[in-house]
Parts: C-alpha cells; sequence; structure tokens
C-alpha cells in the first residue's frame, strides 16, 4: 500500500507511545495558567490545535486526549469560577460588553452557514470530494483557487454573498437594495443561460430571499424605533415597500404616527395649564395636524396604489378621531355640559372642527365622526340652558309688577340684563319690558351669542326649536297673569310659583307687549346670531323676513301664534267681563229687545248699556295701546279688531240667543229690531271710526241684522217699514259717542284710506 492509499489520520505505529508519555510528562509540570495559555493567545486555532494533536495519534491515543481536554475544561471552569467571585465588578461589565456582541455573533453564524452551504454546493457540483480526500493539508479557498475549472459566475457568486452579508451586517440600506436588485438581475441571466448548476442556483435564489427578509426586517425595525425622525421614517417606508412588502410598510407607518402622537399628547398633558380652550386647541392641532401628516406620507409613497392602502388610512384616521373625541369627552365637554357652559363647549367644538376641515382638502372627511361624539354634550348645555331660562322667567313672573321700563344702562351680572347700547342700533329703539321679560330676552340673547353657528354641528333646529319652547313657557307665564284666566297652567307642580296677577288693563297690555316685542324683533334678532354668528350691533339690524331663511320664518309664524294665544286670551277676558256678570248671568241676551214691546211707549232711543260699555272699553284700550305700541299702531288695532269681534262672535254665535229670538214664544217686535239694528250700526260706526272694522266684524254684524230682519219678517211684519232711515241710525250713534267723548267730531264716517278694514 503507498502513502497516497493510507488514511489521512492515521499514523505510524512506532511514534504512539512516545508522543503521549512526553506530553502528559511535560504537562504534568505544569500550573493550570500554563497549561491554559495557549488557549488565551488571540491566534488560537482551534482547527489547527486539534489538527497537531491528532496528525499521528491512533483511536486510544485520541480518547486520552479528549479525556485531558475535558479535564482541563473543568479545571479551567473552575478557576473561572474562582476569578469571577474575586473579580464581580468586572465581570458584570465584561458580561454586558458580550451581550453586545451577541448580534455581531449572529450575523457572523449566518455568514459562515450562508458560506458553509456555497462550500457544500461548489463541492456537489464540481466533485470537490475527491480532491479533499487527496490532498488533505489543502485549505478549501485554496482548492478553489487553484480549480481551474470553476466558471465565472462561481466566483460572482462566492463575492456577492460576503458583498451581501456585509452590507446588511453594517446595515447599509441603499446598498444593499441596489445589491439585492442586482441579485435577482443575474438570478434571471444564470436561469436563461444556465450557468450554474440547480443547487447553486438554489443556494442563489434562496440566499436572495433570505437577506431581503433581513433588510426588511431593519427596515422595519427602524420605522418602530422612537427616536426615528419623520424623514427617516418616510425613506424607510419606501425602501420596505420596493422591497415588496408594502402592506407591513403601510401598517408600520402609520402605527409609527399613533406612537408618536400619543407620546406628544402625554407630554402635553403634563404642561399645558393655559385653560380649557387653550388645551381644547393644542391638542385638537396635534391630532389633527399628525392626521394630516399621515395622510399626505402615505399619499406620497402609496399613491396609486392597492385600495386596501387607502381603506386602511381611512381606518386609523377614524380610529384616531373617536379615540381623541373620547379623551375631549372625558376631561372637559361631560362636566362643561353638565353645568350648561354652553359657551365653552361651543367653543371646543368649533376649534376641533375647524382643525378636522383642513383635512378636507386631502379628501379625509372626519366631520361626521366629531359630530357623533360631540353633538349629545352641546344639546346637553343648551337644554340645561334653556332649562335655566325657563326657572329664572319664572321666578321673576312670581314677583313682576308688569310695569314697561327700559332695560338697565350697565350690565349686571346677577341679573344679566344688557345695557341700552346692545339695543339702540334700531332706529335708535329700546324696548320697554317688564322685569321677566328684560330677563328672558337677555338671557335668549347670551344664549344665541354663546351658541354661535350650530348649523355645522345641526343643532340649528333643535335650538329654534328650544327657542320656541321657551317662548311658550313664558307665554303661559303672561297668560295666568290675566285675571281669571281660564288656561290653567299647574306650575306649581313644575317647582315654579304663581305668577303674579295683572290687576289693571296697563297691565295686562303691558303682558301684551311683552310677548309682541319678543316675538316680532328681539327673538328673531337672537336667532339671526345663531345663522350668520354675527356679534354686537350688526345682530340688531332690522332684516326683512324675505332675506330669513326659511326655517326662520316658520319660527317667527309659530311665535306670532304665541302671541295670538295671549291676545286671545286677553280678549275673551274682558268679552266675558262685559257679557256676564260676576255670578255668571248673561247682561247680553235675548229678553231686553223680546220685551220692549211688553212696556208699552217708545223708549229713549240710545244703545244698550252693554255696547256702550264696550266703546268705553275700547276707547280705554286704544288710549293705553297708543302709549305702549308707539310705531307699532298696527298691533293696537288687530287687539282692538279682536276684542270688538269677541263680543260681537259671542252674540253671532249665542245658540239660547237666536233660539229666543227665532223661535222663542215671545216673538221679536219692530221696538226690539230697531234697538239691535242701532246696537249693531253703533258698533260698526264706533269701530270704523277708530279704525278697527275688520271684515270679521263688518260680516258679523251684517249677519246679526240680516237674522233679526228674518226673525220678525216671520212674525207677518215688514221690517223696512218699522225701521227709520239709516241717517237716524248714525245720528243717535254720534249723539252717543259725543255723550261718552265729549269731544269727538264726525265729519266723515267713512273708512279712511289706511285703515286695516
Amino acid at each position: 500500500m503507498s502513502i497516497m492509499d493510507q488514511s489521512p489520520f492515521t499514523t505510524p505505529r512506532g511514534s504512539l507511545s512516545s508522543s503521549i508519555g512526553n506530553a502528559a510528562e511535560l504537562e504534568a509540570n505544569l500550573t493550570l495558567s500554563d497549561k491554559l495559555r495557549v488557549f488565551k493567545s488571540s491566534s488560537f486555532d482551534p482547527s489547527a490545535y486539534v489538527a497537531s494533536k491528532s496528525r499521528s495519534m491512533n483511536e486510544k491515543e485520541i480518547r486520552h486526549l479528549c479525556a485531558y481536554l475535558v479535564d482541563l475544561k473543568k479545571a479551567s471552569a473552575e478557576e473561572m469560577r474562582k476569578s469571577v467571585l474575586a473579580n464581580y465588578s468586572s465581570f458584570i461589565r465584561t458580561s454586558k460588553e458580550i451581550s453586545d456582541l451577541e448580534g455581531e455573533l449572529l450575523s457572523m453564524r449566518n455568514l459562515l452557514s450562508n458560506q458553509a452551504a456555497l462550500v457544500h454546493g461548489l463541492a456537489e457540483g464540481c466533485q470537490l470530494g475527491s480532491l479533499v480526500t487527496g490532498n488533505e493539508d489543502s485549505d478549501m479557498d485554496d482548492i478553489i483557487n487553484e480549480k481551474t475549472d470553476i466558471s465565472k459566475t462561481e466566483k460572482w457568486l462566492i463575492g456577492y454573498l460576503e458583498t451581501l452579508n456585509v452590507l446588511l451586517a453594517e446595515k447599509r440600506v441603499d446598498e444593499s437594495m441596489v445589491a439585492l436588485e442586482e441579485g435577482e438581475k443575474m438570478a434571471k441571466e444564470i436561469k436563461q443561460g444556465k450557468t450554474l448548476s440547480p443547487s447553486l442556483f438554489q443556494a442563489l435564489q434562496n440566499a436572495i430571499t433570505e437577506h431581503r427578509q433581513k433588510l426588511a426586517d431593519q427596515l422595519a425595525e427602524t420605522i418602530c424605533q422612537p427616536s426615528t425622525r419623520g424623514t427617516e421614517i418616510r425613506t424607510t417606508a419606501l425602501a420596505l415597500k420596493n422591497l415588496g412588502d408594502g402592506p407591513r410598510a403601510h401598517t408600520l407607518l402609520l402605527k409609527s404616527h399613533r406612537k408618536k402622537l400619543k407620546r406628544n399628547m402625554q407630554s402635553l398633558e403634563s404642561t399645558t395649564y393655559g385653560g380649557v380652550s387653550a388645551y381644547t386647541a393644542s391638542i385638537s392641532h396635534l391630532v389633527f395636524s399628525t392626521i394630516s401628516q399621515a395622510v399626505s406620507d402615505s399619499l406620497t409613497i402609496f399613491s396609486g396604489e392597492e385600495p386596501a392602502y387607502t381603506s386602511e388610512l381611512v381606518t386609523w384616521a377614524v380610529r384616531q378621531a373617536e379615540t381623541f373625541s373620547l379623551l375631549l369627552k372625558k376631561q372637559i365637554l361631560a362636566s362643561i355640559a353638565a353645568t350648561g357652559g354652553l359657551r365653552i363647549a361651543s367653543e371646543c367644538v368649533h376649534v376641533c372642527l375647524s382643525h378636522c376641515h383642513l383635512l378636507e382638502a386631502s379628501g379625509m372627511a372626519l366631520s361626521p365622526v366629531l359630530l357623533k361624539h360631540f353633538r349629545p354634550f352641546v344639546e346637553q348645555a343648551l337644554n340645561t340652558n334653556l332649562k335655566r331660562i325657563e326657572q329664572s322667567s319664572a321666578a321673576l313672573a312670581a314677583a313682576d309688577d308688569w310695569l314697561l321700563a327700559y332695560a338697565p344702562t350697565s350690565r349686571n351680572t346677577n341679573t344679566g340684563l344688557r345695557p341700552v347700547s346692545s339695543y339702540s342700533s334700531l332706529n335708535s329703539y329700546q324696548p320697554k319690558l317688564s322685569i321677566s321679560a328684560h330677563k328672558f330676552n337677555s338671557m335668549v340673547q347670551e344664549l344665541f351669542e354663546d351658541v354661535g353657528t350650530l348649523e355645522i354641528l345641526q343643532l340649528d333646529g333643535l335650538a329654534l326649536e328650544g327657542l320656541h319652547q321657551v317662548f311658550n313657557f313664558y307665554v303661559k307665564l303672561l297668560i295666568n297673569a290675566m285675571p281669571g284666566s281660564a288656561v290653567t297652567e299647574n306650575l306649581e307642580s313644575t317647582g315654579h310659583k304663581i305668577v303674579k296677577i295683572a290687576e289693571t288693563e296697563k297691565q295686562q297690555i303691558a303682558l301684551l307687549a311683552n310677548a309682541i316685542l319678543l316675538a316680532d324683533e328681539l327673538l328673531p334678532r337672537a336667532v339671526i346670531k345663531l345663522s350668520h354668528g354675527t356679534k354686537g350691533d350688526d345682530s340688531h339690524k332690522r332684516v326683512s323676513d324675505k332675506q330669513r331663511p326659511p326655517e326662520q320664518r316658520e319660527l317667527k309664524k309659530r311665535l306670532q301664534r304665541e302671541v295670538d294665544r295671549l291676545r286671545d286670551s286677553f280678549c275673551r277676558q274682558h268679552a266675558l267681563e262685559l257679557i256676564f256678570t260676576e255670578d255668571g248671568i248673561p247682561l247680553l241676551n235675548a229678553q231686553m229687545y223680546l220685551d220692549m214691546e211688553e212696556k208699552g211707549e217708545i223708549p229713549e232711543w240710545f244703545p244698550s248699556p252693554i255696547f256702550q260699555e264696550l266703546f268705553v272699553k275700547l276707547t280705554g284700550v286704544a288710549g293705553i295701546a297708543s302709549d305702549v305700541f308707539v310705531g307699532r299702531e298696527r298691533f293696537a288695532t288687530i287687539l282692538l279688531m279682536r276684542l270688538a269681534e269677541a263680543v260681537i262672535l259671542w252674540l253671532s254665535d249665542d245658540q239660547d240667543f237666536w233660539a229666543n229670538v227665532e223661535t222663542g214664544q215671545t216673538p221679536l217686535g219692530p221696538l226690539g229690531l230697531q234697538q239691535l239694528y242701532l246696537d249693531m250700526q253703533f258698533v260698526m260706526i264706533f269701530s270704523s271710526q277708530g279704525r278697527y272694522l275688520s271684515r270679521h266684524l263688518h260680516q258679523a254684524i251684517k249677519n246679526i241684522i240680516g237674522r233679526a230682519i228674518d226673525a220678525v219678517a216671520a212674525t207677518g211684519l215688514d221690517p223696512n217699514s218699522v225701521l227709520p232711515e239709516d241717517e237716524w241710525f248714525v245720528e243717535v250713534s254720534e249723539i252717543t259717542i259725543k255723550m261718552i267723548t265729549g269731544n269727538a267730531a264726525f265729519d266723515n264716517v267713512e273708512e279712511d284710506a289706511y285703515s286695516p278694514t
């Protein structure tokens, strides 16, 4: 057998005992430190050491060497333990350094693994096993370098993998991506040209895939670092997307913005002391600027990509807006709404919505999210203020003397009354109201100034409805202030006192003045602030009904109907006072006309006392109304119309009266017909002179006269033969008016051109 046929790990038998014996005798005299010195050298090579020891050993000697090394290991461990105990602080420091090197060691291990796989593949492809067997002392690199048939592609593969590992270890992202692109390009060329064996080609593809994943992990870790700046985050996310991991890049991009927002919010909460409004403005700006930046980054990096990115972005933005809304509700809006702080709540919401609207340019509409959470609290604050208006108005109505006066000249923080200058912009007119009406008006004006424009919150309709409700409540108070009011509002059950009664006609007309001025001018003026957010004197300029939005015109009509309820109550009360006695006996009945025939004598012709009292009543009301409704004669005229109509319509609709006149046992005679005709003509004449003869009143009088004439005609008499000429009725009526007033002139009784009739 030749030398080449021997095993590379066999040695001549003659040198076995001598080599072991000499080593054992020599090392027996060495200390542990001397024995370990060879292992402590920086140039110690385990492979070379084992090769030098085992080159001429047989199996028994190798076992002896292994036992020797195990004993040496145990002695070394014991020595290290003693050294650790003696140098604990140094050991801790060294341990920390070792932990820092673990990452690099891991990278080195991966590098060695890839290198081993490459060598294995080359050995398999080029049948290097026999060469290794034949020349055991040759190094693997030398073998490859000496191999004359290694292709250029195989050499490129070795260098490429080494370069790729170095780039990843040094975290050179741009160069790593270029290298990966180069590898993919070469892989396509190799596949087409088949310049590598299948195993090496598979190793190349696996290496590219593995290094691509490692690079992606490095990029993801960079994005998640709190210290990474915004520009670097965008660049890294773009690189991760270019690696083919777009969904992960987009998710991590949004996640980094969320973490940054959370850190900034925590910092803001611990350092902000500027009050509720300042805090809301700061945190709102922070939240929506972060969302805006996230939207900008997403659209810049992932523009024109899959719709899934847009869907994820919208979902993320909505989640951030909801988190912000819940935070603001918990810290500010809940407590403010409970106490009725409408101004603060409204300002906070407006600040948030103004920031939110800036996002709409990028197509991100988050207003519905905010409105869903904020609306209930603003609504609660609005209702609390409306309830407070009712309570304050009821408390003042219980002690109101119902005398009209101008508003105080200075602002009273206790009563909430406004200065005179607040109302001086409308033709220099200042309204005269009672105490409770001034308070009601000032609270409503302040409320709508605090609210500003609620249209954006979709609460403008609720505000208008609330205004109608509180005015309806106040009108009920005014109705209950009428003596003997037929409306029975159980105010005591709601915790309010009964209102003070308006005893005199002047006080009762003051009730009407309160309602009319509020409904016709003052409350619509407050509503203008709701729509346009006007402040100061601009909100007091007169606005025509045509210029108002439809909902405001409808509100004004509803307010006028409430005024009509109060006016009808006033007229009904005074009509009943004229028609009935305190015991409920009707003074206006059929007998006053039917019994005239039984007296058998011609009466002294004057209108009946009840209609003379009606004239006196209307004259007195007209005098008071002319003083109260200065510049608003239309309201006074309508009041007189309704009062006159109340009496005449009652007579026209009284079934008992007409049953006695038309079908009673005693028929209506000529004298009764003439008296009834005179009464109606008297009412028509003084109503015409007073310019409050309405069409309804005129028609009712004609109907009464017609039914009376028909009743007389039914008895067989000719009514025209028993009634005097119309001039006689006019003359008697004018005489009666002169007797009552003493200074009336009746040169012209025709209707004035400006009369409402």
